[in-house]
């Protein structure tokens, strides 16, 4: 079985049991509850969402992402251009010293384009991040219709 065959099995398997909080560290970043919502099977293109928590003393930047379930992935926000609200792509988002970084429905997200491998309910998908400080993390999305719970049972919060 090649790398890539093992990766995709790998990611089944884990998201074959429920969709659960996850959280990943990384230098001075934690990153909590990557999510995607599911998409029918002919979508070309998905969102990931997930909140980044800066515990240090100088700001760090997300540069970049990719996915093997995906052509490219870009980094991108909303704005309202009048009575309108549009997508636009970002070369990079900053995560503040002591602050946090939400990407979340309506506002920044991870645009999966050209997708290879349509997120279903219920699995989970490896993306790589890459930001300026902390380097290269890699993450495991949990595809569900909301975010997942935080572990005391709150739901997440979104901030911006």
């Amino acid at each position: 079985m090649t790398p890539l065959k093992m990766l995709f099995a790998s990611a089944l398997l884990l998201g074959s049991a429920a969709v659960s909080a996850h959280n990943y560290h990384a230098g001075e970043l934690d990153i909590a509850h990557p999510w995607a919502r599911p998409l029918p099977p002919v979508a070309t293109v998905g969102v990931t969402y997930f909140t980044v928590t800066n515990n240090g003393d100088t700001d760090d930047v997300l540069l970049s992402a990719e996915s093997p379930v995906a052509g490219t992935v870009e980094i991108h926000t909303h704005v309202k251009e009048g009575d309108m609200m549009k997508m636009r792509k970002l070369e990079a988002l900053v995560v503040p010293a002591k602050g946090e970084l939400t990407l979340a429905p309506g506002g920044h997200h991870l645009m999966l384009m050209n997708l290879k491998q349509v997120p279903v309910k219920g699995e989970r998908f490896p993306v790589t991040l890459h930001f300026k400080q902390a380097g290269t993390v890699e993450i495991e999305v949990a595809v569900d219709t909301k975010p997942a719970e935080k572990h005391d049972g709150e739901p997440q919060h979104n901030h911006h």
